[in-house]
């Protein structure tokens, strides 16, 4: 326990312990080894921190600062963002066991998105109304919420960050921060950028815990008036339903099973780089994974060789070694589910082209090899099942038609791959595909001007884009009366 890296909580410009001196550890994915203690939030610390954001919202210096104004700080926070990029990003791959060479850049990218969101705090507009009344003015002004809840989990946080708070923070919202139980240092070490951007105590508050009590405080809390969650399903059916306390607004952003389509037409190198960078990607820990491969039958096995002699040369390691191109996944249970889900799989046909198991490793770290598996029939349940891992289902196809109703079939709608040199048929098949995000002929590609969420139980709401900072505000209708008239009698109707 000495060893460990203590961090604190930051509620109201104070970081503070948990009431009561709870904590949980942090453990290193490529290790297996606990590095850092956090401290555990009771409903007493969720309290004091929606409290705290209430009142910055309602007084004080952010109460009464001008849009430009939080666009400035927004600014401040984006430059250190790029600052300190190496830093968040070596805590973050410490802590989750992504890639260095990834964290550390998305760290930098993410200042993009704060600079975005500065540049759109002092251009939210109202509207006159034509309205059909004489001698009457209409016109409609947005006004921020008031306290958000953002909940992130622990893959790709710093990014769900900025996506949420960015908006928010830009339409005069406070916040409080919950970070994943799996990996909370890297927020915590981000509440530090807050403090030097300046910000006003209560602005942006972070907290730690599990999901009972400081997730079920925060998401039922009677002064939260929106929830931005990004999680799993089951847990956003928890988060709705204390949503029922509070009438607090909610964006989900949830699980996928993305289809990856690959028609006759395309072009097999570019499609194989994109199904590699898709699924094996963050070691296929992210809810974008291109986890579903639909291969046209004329090029199946052309395709096929190639990724699996590209999967085999997938040098798996330490994530904080630039020369390593995967590391290893979050948590153990996700590896034991991998497990069962592959050893599941075969049984009615499902053939492992390549992986399907743990490497061998000179650490203790928690590594899953880059898997393939060809699967004979839709209904089987890797297919349809998001296992959060670098596991890719296979399946062959041929006419147009019956890939898109197999790249349909499933509970997910968040994500989308399309590759094809044919543009009507790009066209066609976006159209069809009933995914919030589609690419052709790329993946994995983001931006803070491109909206992005989901259907079905991918859940609802969109993050980034321009209208995000609308969703953090409501309309105020205003009517003037022009006339220097006295009001007529109300019981006279004319």
């Amino acid at each position: 326990m000495s060893g460990l890296k203590r961090y604190k909580m930051l509620i109201d410009g104070q970081w503070s312990d948990a009431t009561g001196g709870g904590t949980f550890e942090s453990y290193n994915p490529s290790t297996g080894a606990a590095w850092a203690q956090i401290p555990e939030a009771s409903a007493d610390d969720v309290d004091r921190a929606v409290q705290a954001a209430y009142r910055a919202f309602n007084e004080g210096e952010w109460a009464s600062a001008t849009p430009t104004a939080r666009g400035k700080y927004l600014r401040r926070l984006a430059d250190l963002l790029a600052e300190k990029s190496e830093d968040l990003g070596r805590t973050e791959t410490i802590d989750t066991g992504k890639m260095l060479k990834e964290t550390r850049w998305q760290a930098k990218y993410i200042a993009e998105f704060f600079h975005y969101y500065a540049g759109c705090a002092d251009k939210i507009q109202g509207a006159t109304l034509p309205i059909d009344k004489p001698d009457m003015y209409a016109m409609t002004m947005r006004e921020p919420l008031g306290v958000v809840a953002a909940i992130v989990p622990w893959n790709s946080q710093l990014f769900l960050v900025a996506v949420k708070i960015g908006p928010a923070l830009a339409a005069g919202n406070t916040v409080v921060l919950k970070a994943s139980e799996h990996a909370s240092a890297a927020m915590l070490e981000f509440g530090e950028l807050i403090e030097q951007a300046g910000f006003p105590p209560g602005v942006v508050n972070i907290v730690t815990g599990h999901g009972d009590p400081c997730g079920k405080v925060l998401t039922s809390h009677p002064l939260v008036h929106r929830i931005s969650f990004t999680g799993g399903p089951h847990s956003a059916r928890h988060v709705i339903h204390n949503s029922a306390e509070n009438f607090a607004q909610v964006s989900l952003e949830l699980g996928g099973k993305s289809p990856f389509v690959v028609f006759g037409d395309a072009n097999i190198e570019s499609a194989v780089n994109g199904s590699i960078a898709g699924i094996f990607g963050a070691s296929g820990q992210s809810c974008v994974a291109g986890s579903r491969l639909y291969l046209h039958d004329s090029v199946a096995d052309q395709f096929l060789d190639q990724m699996v002699a590209q999967a085999k040369q997938i040098r798996i390691g330490d994530p904080l070694d630039d020369e390593t191109q995967m590391g290893p996944l979050a948590t153990t249970a996700q590896i034991e589910r991998i497990e069962t889900e592959v050893a599941h799989a075969q049984e009615p046909g499902g053939t492992v082209l390549t992986g399907g198991q743990r490497p061998s490793s000179p650490n203790q770290g928690w590594y899953y090899e880059p898997t393939i598996v060809e699967c004979p029939d839709q209904k089987m349940r890797i297919v349809d099942t998001e296992l959060f891992g670098p596991v890719l289902s296979v399946q062959r196809f041929r006419e147009e038609d019956e890939v898109i109703a197999q790249a349909n079939d499933t509970k997910y709608g968040l994500a989308a791959g399309v590759f094809t040199e044919n543009g009507a048929r790009a066209l066609r098949v976006t159209r069809a595909l009933r995914a919030g995000i589609v690419w052709v002929n790329t993946y994995r590609v983001v931006s803070p001007i491109a909206e992005f969420g989901g259907y079905k139980d991918s859940g609802y709401g969109r993050e980034s884009g321009l209208q995000a900072i609308y969703d953090y505000t409501r309309p105020k209708t205003v009517w003037i009366n022009t006339s220097d008239e006295p009001m007529t009698n109300p019981f006279v109707m004319r």
